[in-house]
């Protein structure tokens, strides 16, 4: 079926070169699909979105009308990408991972990089993230990001870059250990000849990272996966990565501080924690350090945190990192800690802070994306050409009342997948986020989460805004 009337667009394909011939990397399975006919396309589609109907892959979205409860979409046709292009990728993220964490913990420390003038002091005290209770804090092992989820994107000059870092409680990863599941029986024959590189391992290594951070007088320890609860967007996750892990799923309801250690209630009575990996933030984390009126966290366990008498990952503090305005500065962060050039580099970025770069905004924002500093998931977001006059002159307004608030890049003409759509294939945009792993050593799930774009001509790939996701293929040397 098919790819006769392929449109490539004027977008970089991660399938099909500029003379619409398969990439090396994407051939055998373009000869795979070209076999099949148009009714055994769909049933494999409505067989794998079958099959994740069953897995209960499902996402919650706040406010929507109808019940939170949604099936994540999800296309059969995969992103793939070839043994020397991921090594790049694999070495410039294992790159910003120990640049970002050298910067956070000077930035909780002696500020030595604010000192040297590489990023400005009202920048970083004026970031929503940065928390003073951490100021002085040595998390175990001297690691502060332990589960990253970096951003990227291609655009249509078929390089990557980075878009932003997640560095608080990055979400999707279920997602690419169920999609793979699925794909594996979709194309069993392809799969298993193209030599795609397994991320089946990614649980064990997550609790291996986890139990890295327990002391060394702990030579068993109990590790757990603190969950804000059933409502939270990403609960499905959560006691996912509990039960694939065979660690306990706790809310902070099951824990208490006594005598300085995190105790968990079980049936046999309270059991010290020593490990918890967190998936709740830090402004509900403990209402003795950070929000007061928080019902989710544990009292006392930041003064736990403190005596090392509990690890936690992601540290607290580290989604000082995740700002969109501190992403600006990390290229200059590499540079400063590291002495090397991002091997990634960054989207071009615009600081509304700055007043060069506010007025060149202000007068460009029928061009450019514009982003609030500290929003996710789609949130808090103009993209410009396709808005209309009306939000682009609100959001000018938004952006005087707050500069620090703010930084535009331009819209980037993201790469492209073939995906299904009725009867034939079409090209929808794509993003990667691949989960970066930091304890003992640092490790990078070969591929991670693409994120699609659904709907057509749509930039927005986040769930909560109509998007789906592909299996991602890293293929072997």
């Amino acid at each position: 079926m098919a790819f006769e009337n392929y449109d490539l667009g004027s977008f970089y394909d991660e399938m099909f070169d500029e003379e619409v011939r398969p990439r090396p990397a994407a051939d055998l399975l373009k000869r795979k699909l070209d076999s099949l006919s148009g009714e055994e396309i769909h049933r494999r589609q409505k067989a794998a979105e079958q099959a994740l109907l069953r897995m209960g892959i499902t996402f919650n979205v706040y406010g929507a009308d109808g019940g939170t409860e949604r099936i994540f979409p999800f296309d059969i046709v995969p992103r793939i990408l070839g043994a020397t292009e991921w090594a790049r990728l694999e070495e410039g993220l294992k790159q910003r991972v120990r640049a970002l964490n050298l910067f956070i913990d000077d930035v909780y420390h002696d500020q030595k990089i604010v000192k040297d003038g590489v990023v400005p002091a009202d920048i970083l005290h004026s970031a929503g993230s940065f928390r003073s209770a951490c100021v002085g804090l040595n998390p175990p092992r001297g690691i502060w990001c332990h589960i990253t989820g970096t951003d990227l994107v291609r655009d249509s000059d078929g390089e990557f870059y980075v878009l932003e870092d997640n560095l608080r409680c990055p979400s999707g990863v279920s997602y690419v250990l169920e999609n793979r599941q699925v794909m594996k029986r979709t194309f069993p024959v392809v799969f298993e000849a193209a030599r795609v590189r397994p991320v089946a391992d990614y649980p064990s290594n997550l609790l291996q990272t986890l139990e890295f951070l327990a002391p060394d007088s702990v030579k068993e320890p109990t590790v757990g996966v603190l969950t804000p609860g059933i409502y939270n967007s990403a609960y499905f996750e959560h006691s996912f990565l509990a039960k694939q892990m065979g660690v306990d799923l706790v809310e902070g309801r099951d824990l208490v501080v006594d005598n300085g250690w995190v105790m968990m209630r079980t049936t046999h009575g309270f059991e010290r924690v020593d490990v918890l990996y967190r998936r709740i933030d830090d402004d509900f984390l403990d209402p003795q350090a950070f929000r007061p009126d928080s019902m989710l966290g544990v009292p006392g366990m930041m003064e736990a945190y403190r005596k090392g008498h509990i690890a936690l990952a992601n540290a607290p503090g580290t989604g000082v990192a995740d700002d969109k305005v501190i992403y600006a500065y990390v290229p200059k962060i590499i540079r400063y800690y590291l002495d090397q050039d991002p091997i990634i580099a960054n989207v071009p970025t615009y600081i509304c802070w700055d007043a060069k770069d506010r007025g060149y905004v202000l007068d460009n924002l029928d061009k450019l994306v514009v982003k609030a500093a500290n929003e996710s998931g789609g949130y808090g977001m103009l993209v410009g050409p396709h808005a209309s006059k009306e939000e682009r002159a609100e959001f000018a307004e938004k952006i005087k009342a707050a500069p620090r608030n703010y930084i535009a890049q331009p819209t980037l003409g993201l790469s492209r997948v073939p995906t299904l759509v009725g009867d034939h294939f079409e090209g929808r945009h794509v993003d990667l986020r691949p989960y970066i792993l930091y304890g003992d050593d640092i490790r990078v799930m070969p591929g991670g989460l693409t994120r699609v774009a659904l709907r057509k001509g749509s930039l927005v790939v986040n769930s909560s805004q109509g998007g789906g996701s592909k299996d991602t293929w890293v293929l072997s040397d």
